[in-house]
């Protein structure tokens, strides 16, 4: 396993609080953008960010281009895990970071969400004593079959300091027995759990305005001034099942006659793998032969901002997109059973449908008659970072 560690040590900055923050998911290296944002413009003087990269979205589109574009500091530390089972991952990550953790004795180390990444930080962290910061606390599921869900229970109950992005998060947290009350030194044992909105409500704010008037994406699409759909399909239970994604297919090749609407679908590496390998060859063609079913790779976050502003309806198996669509008041059908942001749900913004292909064309079809009623503000006020940043500073 590599490590790569750049000339940089921030051990030298003895009068400043380090924090080791994790990523290895396309959407942890977003979230990160808004607390290293909010490091450099507010609290270099207090806080020194080490960043480590676990490897595990190692494609040049799902991962690279991130560091780039969101103006994010490359990561000091990339164990290049690459991909692989749960365990191997898992345990692959844990002893890479322990040797990190203890080279650089961090004040606390930054996880987020609820990926392989974040439950091998907080193990690593944990076990020696390390506060954990888990940004994105108290989301549930309820549905344990999911391998997030397993990492976020067991990464809040190792947590420090916990931040929740809802409300919801927080009542879910108060009934596992978390004690709300705010200590004046956190610890594991007593935790500090905050609800602090959301940050990625704070890069949706940050990025869509730099991103007015960027119709790249839409001119290299030939979709300027056209209505059209934009889906996303990533999760096992959709890609590692063959009946569920020829049904998602249908459903969206149904949608397309119906309405004679565009899909664009950026497809996710993994999935198109898949979908060679489990597949007939005849739907292959068939996908393939669709014009109006438009297969592209993986668009950057701020071609994926412009996809998503600019789309009429939205089709996701994606937590993080699903709030996104909710952020840009696109109505939402999303391809899972459960959804950890029951939010969008309840405010009429979504519908869930799993894989059930009538049920995904019918709301399809009803969601793009709707006007939907947003609230943003159920998410916070776009100033999660600065408050994390605050607490961390305070608390630890």
């Amino acid at each position: 396993m590599a490590i790569l560690a750049t000339s940089f040590k921030a051990n030298a900055c003895m009068s400043k609080k380090k924090i080791l923050t994790v990523i290895g998911a396309r959407p942890q290296i977003i979230k990160a953008a808004a607390l290293s944002r909010a490091i450099e413009q507010h609290f270099s003087s207090e806080l020194v960010e080490i960043l480590v990269h676990t490897g595990q979205h190692y494609d040049q589109n799902m991962s690279e281009v991130f560091f780039t574009e969101l103006g994010i500091p490359q990561p000091h530390y990339n164990l290049a895990v690459g991909s692989g089972t749960h365990g191997h991952m898992t345990a692959a990550m844990i002893s890479g970071l322990e040797d990190i953790i203890l080279e650089e004795k961090p004040n606390a180390v930054v996880i987020y969400g609820d990926t392989n990444s974040t439950i091998a930080a907080a193990i690593a962290a944990a076990k020696i004593h390390v506060p954990v910061v888990h940004i994105e606390a108290g989301l549930r599921s309820f549905n344990k079959a999911m391998p997030e869900e397993l990492n976020r229970i067991a990464a809040d109950h190792m947590s420090t300091l916990l931040f929740v992005p809802t409300h919801a998060g927080m009542a879910n947290l108060l009934k596992e027995g978390f004690d709300m009350e705010i200590k004046n030194k956190a610890t594991i044992d007593a935790p500090n759990v905050y609800h602090c909105g959301d940050i990625m409500y704070d890069n949706s704010l940050y990025f869509a305005n730099l991103n007015k008037g960027r119709k790249g994406i839409l001119s290299q699409l030939e979709l300027n001034n056209k209505p059209y759909i934009l889906s996303t399909i990533h999760r096992d239970s959709n890609t590692d099942n063959p009946t569920a994604l020829e049904h998602i297919f249908e459903a969206l090749m149904q949608i397309i006659e119906q309405t004679k609407l565009h899909i664009v679908l950026p497809i996710h590496p993994r999935t198109t793998a898949k979908m060679k390998s489990i597949l007939s060859l005849a739907f292959l063609e068939k996908i393939t032969a669709n014009q109006h079913l438009i297969l592209c790779p993986p668009a950057g976050f701020l071609d994926m901002i412009c996809l998503e502003q600019n789309a009429s309806l939205i089709i996701t198996d994606s937590g993080g997109v699903q709030k996104e669509a909710y952020f840009f008041e696109k109505p939402c059908v999303i391809l899972r059973e459960q959804t950890e942001w029951i939010e969008v749900v309840e405010a009429g913004a979504a519908q869930l449908c799993g894989s059930d292909k009538d049920k995904i064309i019918d709301a399809a079809l009803r969601l793009l008659k709707t006007q939907i009623q947003t609230n943003p503000t159920i998410f916070g006020d776009g100033n999660a970072a600065l408050f994390i940043c605050e607490k961390i500073i305070s608390d630890l």
